[in-house]
Parts: structure tokens; C-alpha cells; sequence
């Protein structure tokens, strides 16, 4: 019946279930059972802004970690590509700006949502269009990759597409429907320490199996001798060169924090949780925390594949492609007992993700539409409105499952997502970040900013999916055919200029904002002590501890580490 899967797999899996129940289960409980009767939208949607640090950096690694990383990841490692684990490390950095300088202002300001925030700095308009562009890419982008990414997972437990998107769809929106962010962040956590110890669980059996590291060496020393296009060094090397067609590191450098800005620290996705902090300071705790776990991936994610790639040239494995390294030594490799480990992780990965979207477009639902069409709402109409939400998205989800079935066997249907996202995101970073700090941006300038941002970022993918398919061929070495055919990277280097450029300009030719409308949403010098980078805070030399952390994985795996 289970196919690879055995008895004790299947009961792993099953008490990893259960335990995901009861957890959340006790949190809600608990919670409510403190409330009482004064339980309201901010315990639905902030956990009660009580959460701690600990849990709200686990939520946000969890909450970030879906199956198509882990699959993805460990691809990229079996394939030699690990400048793809570039995005992880410097999410560690992009983490810290979020503590350090976004953190502040969302917590002072009092906002449940992003949109709500942009308002609060522009305008209204601002406003709706962050909400339903939010929205529409949950739906079109985190819910579809999440249960897409999904069908490993019910493919090695021998299930059908169809049951097993069913099942994990359902029980992760029965615990989001109840127990809100709270029951959301807290199985979070325990779906970290799930996530982690299944992915070192994987790799140190790899590793033993191949005679340790230097076995893994030698075996890629004798795989790689007569491959003139790969060598053991690519697969430990993090930087390529500036002409690279995938991973340049100029757009690593340049582009990728621009994309890293919009999804750490403006993303509702992500932000919620930093929301749910009591102070700036546990908040900032939390994302330092967050940043330390991202630092982990390139080791439990991508050297897995690399060990995948090792144990396929011994014969150990069998890989057509790279993108079977995951699933190849889950189904081929693992004796029973730790398989079923890795399945949990996955489902971990699946379930964390998924909880996280229901709950994000719940909140922006709730706060930034029916809150606003009914601003007398009771606490409580605004609770049983995100409930119905919630379910209302699971419902599309299920919706969605035959249409993503069939998009399942399509080829570019994966890069199509990722693009939207990199299309999409630097307008929107540029209107949170520039409007930040420079006061004379205002609604004017950031409205039409982001809908110009908008429009050549969908040009863009247009014009490259037209490409893709034959529609449309572009001059060669025309402008068109750069604007097409340029890395995706430099290109959100392009357009995050391009949105700074009309924003500022734009935003000369109206009146300033009057200052009241910008107190808690601009940066005034010295306005906060705990925004101060100093050595007498105590968060400063934990964040400094993690900056080195980045500098020691850069240097490892380069040609001055491992890759040397």
C-alpha cells in the first residue's frame, strides 16, 4: 500500500500528525482560557502580541522553509549549483534590517497589516493595491508551489495526488481556523526542530554511507576527473562571475537583497510575525534568532544534494535528473524509521508554509477590506470574519487541486511563479524603503511608482514567456532583446531604480506630506533608543555575531574555503 514507505514510516508520520493537532490544540486553548471574553482580532491575528522570541524566530524559518526548498535545494546541490543557496545567506542579512530598521516603525505604529502601514505613509490607494496584489500572489504563487511541492511527499507515501492534497489542505486549515497566529507560530516551532533534525538526520546517513567527508571528496574527485565542465570546487562555490547567465554575482549582490527587502520585511507573510512581539526589542530578537537558522540550509539542504550526486556516480542511488536527489534517497537509501523522519520534515515544511498563507490572507482580508467597509465591527465579527476567511481559502485550494495537477506535468509552470515574484516585489520594496527614510515621497509619487513598477514587470514576463514559446522574437542586440534576455537579477536591479526614480520625481511635483501624517512612519534621527545600533544595546553584539556568521559561510565556500 505504501509502496517504499513502511509500517513505522506510516506511524511516524501519523504521530507527527497527531502531534501538530495537540500543540496547537493546548496553545488555543490556553490562550482563550486567559482571554476569556476578551479574546479579539489581536489575539486572532497577532497571538496576542505576547509571543516570545524564540517561537517567533522559528515561525519565521518555518514559516519560509516549504517542500519546494527542500526539493529545490537539494537539487541545486546534486546539480552544482550552489550559489542558488546565495538567497538563504543573505536573507541572514536582510533579517537584521528588518530588526534593525523596519521592526521599529511597524511595532510603533500599531498595524496589523503591510497595506495598512502604506497607508498610514501615502495613501489609500497605496493601500488596496499592496492588499490585492498580496492576495492574488498567495493564491497564484505560495498556495499553488506549496501543494504542488506537496505531491512529492504524497507520492512517497503512496497516496494519490488527490488524497493527499485533500488531507494536508484540510487538517492545516482546521488548526489556522482556530487557533489563529497563535496555533500557527507555536507548530511552527515545533516543525522546525522536525525540519532541522530530519535534514542532519539525512545528511550525517549520507555521509557515514559514502565514509565521511573525505569519502565524499574522493568520490567527487573521481566523478568530476573527466568532466570538463564540472569539478568538485563547483559544487562547493558560492560565487560565479559577473557574466554568469543564472547566478551573477553582481545581481547576487545588488539584485537578490532588493527581492530579499520586499519578502522579509514588507511581506505580510513573513512581518506578521514580528507583529505578534510584545516590544521592538523581542521582536528584534526574534529575527536575529531567524537570521542564525538561515544560515543552516546551504548545510542541511544543498550538501544533501551534493551527498545525492556522490551516492548516485557509487551506484548507492539512481538519479535521472538532479531534481531526484530528495526524493531518490528518501525512497532508495533510508532505512525505515529514519524515512519516515524525512517525511515528517516535509510535511513539516508543507504544513508551516501553508498555515502561514491561510493565516496572512485571512488578517489582510479581514483588516484591510471588511474592517474597512465595517469599521463598528465587534472584536469579535472581526475573529468569525477571519475564521470563514480561512475557510473560504482552504476552499480554493481544493479548488485549485485539478487545475495544479495538470500544471504538475507542465514545464516552465515553477519558473512562471518565480518570476511573478521577482517581477512584482521591487516596487513594492522601493516604496517601503525609500519612504522610510525620505520624508519628501508622497502618495502621489509612491502610487505611481508602483503600478509603473507593476506594468514593466509584467512586460517583462510577457515578453519572456512569448520568447519561450516561439510567440515572439526580439532583434538581436536590440534593447528589446536585453530587456527579455537579461538576468532576472539585474533586471530587479532596473526596476527597483526605475520605481525610486518615478517615486522621487513624482513626488516633487505635489506638496509634501504634512508632518503629523508622518510621525512613527519616517525615520527621525535619535527619535528611539531602541533603534540605535550601539554596543550598550544588547541585541548589537548578537547581530554582529551574525554578520560574521555570513562572513564565515561566504569565505568557506569559496575559493578561498572548500572550494579551493
Amino acid at each position: 500500500m505504501f509502496g517504499a514507505v513502511s509500517t513505522l514510516d506510516v506511524l511516524i508520520v501519523i504521530l507527527y500528525f497527531v502531534a501538530v493537532f495537540a500543540l496547537a490544540w493546548w496553545v488555543t486553548i490556553q490562550e482563550r482560557r486567559a482571554k476569556k471574553d476578551h479574546y479579539g482580532s489581536s489575539d486572532y491575528f497577532l497571538g496576542g502580541k505576547n509571543i516570545g522570541w524564540f517561537v517567533i524566530g522559528a515561525s519565521l524559518f518555518a514559516s519560509n522553509i516549504g517542500s519546494e526548498h527542500l526539493v529545490g535545494l537539494a537539487g541545486s546541490g546534486a546539480r552544482g549549483d550552489m550559489p542558488a543557496g546565495q538567497f538563504e545567506v543573505l536573507a541572514a542579512l536582510i533579517l537584521i534590517l528588518l530588526g534593525w530598521v523596519f521592526v521599529p516603525f511597524y511595532i510603533k505604529s500599531g498595524v496589523f497589516t503591510m497595506p495598512e502601514f502604506l497607508e498610514r505613509r501615502y495613501n489609500k490607494a497605496s493601500r488596496n493595491y499592496l492588499s490585492i496584489m498580496s492576495i492574488l500572489a498567495y493564491i497564484l504563487t505560495k498556495i499553488s508551489m506549496t501543494i504542488l511541492a506537496g505531491a512529492l511527499v504524497f507520492e512517497v507515501l503512496g497516496l494519490e495526488f488527490w488524497t493527499g492534497a485533500i488531507v494536508v489542505v484540510v487538517a492545516t486549515g482546521i488548526y489556522t481556523i482556530f487557533g489563529g497566529l497563535r496555533a500557527v507560530v507555536y507548530t511552527d516551532m515545533m516543525q522546525m526542530f522536525v525540519l532541522v533534525a530530519g535534514s542532519v538526520a539525512l545528511t550525517i546517513y549520507g555521509l557515514e554511507a559514502l565514509g565521511g567527508w573525505d569519502g565524499l571528496m574522493t568520490t567527487l574527485d573521481q566523478a568530476t576527473a573527466h568532466n570538463p565542465d564540472l569539478s568538485r570546487a563547483r559544487f562547493f562555490n558560492l560565487w560565479r562571475p559577473g557574466n554568469d547567465p543564472d547566478y551573477p554575482w553582481t545581481g547576487i549582490f545588488f539584485g537578490a537583497p532588493i527581492l530579499g527587502v520586499w519578502y522579509w520585511c514588507t511581506d505580510q507573510f513573513i512581518v506578521q510575525r514580528v507583529l505578534s512581539a510584545p516590544n521592538v526589542s523581542e521582536a528584534r530578537k526574534g529575527t536575529i534568532f531567524g537570521g542564525f537558522l538561515k544560515l543552516l540550509p546551504i548545510f542541511i539542504f544543498i550538501i544533501p544534494g551534493v551527498i545525492a550526486y556522490a551516492l548516485s556516480q557509487k551506484g548507492m542511488i539512481h538519479l535521472d535528473n538532479p531534481e531526484q536527489a530528495l526524493p531518490a534517497m528518501i525512497t532508495d537509501f533510508l532505512p525505515s524509521g529514519v524515512r519516515g523522519l524525512i517525511l515528517a520534515g516535509l510535511l513539516a515544511a508543507l504544513m508551516s508554509s501553508l498555515s502561514s498563507v491561510f493565516n496572512s490572507c485571512s488578517t489582510l482580508f479581514t483588516i484591510d477590506f471588511y474592517k474597512k467597509w465595517r469599521p463598528q465591527s465587534s472584536e469579535r465579527e472581526l475573529v468569525w470574519v477571519g475564521q470563514i476567511a480561512t475557510v473560504v481559502l482552504v476552499l480554493i485550494s481544493l479548488a485549485w487541486i485539478p487545475v495544479l495537477q495538470g500544471w504538475l506535468e507542465g514545464s516552465s509552470f515553477y519558473q512562471i511563479l518565480q518570476s511573478i515574484q521577482a517581477y512584482i516585489s521591487p516596487p513594492i520594496a522601493a516604496a517601503f524603503l525609500l519612504g522610510l527614510f525620505i520624508r519628501r515621497i508622497n502618495g502621489r509619487g509612491a502610487i505611481v511608482a508602483l503600478w509603473t513598477g507593476f506594468v514593466l514587470g509584467i512586460g517583462r514576463l510577457v515578453a519572456e514567456v512569448s520568447v519561450q514559446n516561439g510567440w515572439w522574437t526580439p532583434e538581436p542586440g536590440s534593447l528589446a532583446e536585453y530587456f527579455v534576455t537579461s538576468n532576472f537579477l539585474h533586471f530587479a536591479i532596473f526596476l527597483f531604480l526605475v520605481s525610486a526614480l518615478v517615486m522621487i520625481g513624482l513626488s516633487l511635483t505635489a506638496p509634501p506630506e504634512p508632518p503629523e501624517k508622518l510621525k512613527n512612519v519616517t525615520y527621525e534621527r535619535n527619535d528611539d533608543p531602541a533603534m540605535r545600533f550601539h554596543p550598550s544595546n544588547p541585541d548589537f553584539w548578537w547581530t554582529v555575531a551574525l554578520i560574521a556568521g555570513v562572513i564565515f559561510v561566504w569565505v568557506l565556500f569559496s575559493p578561498y574555503g572548500l572550494a579551493g
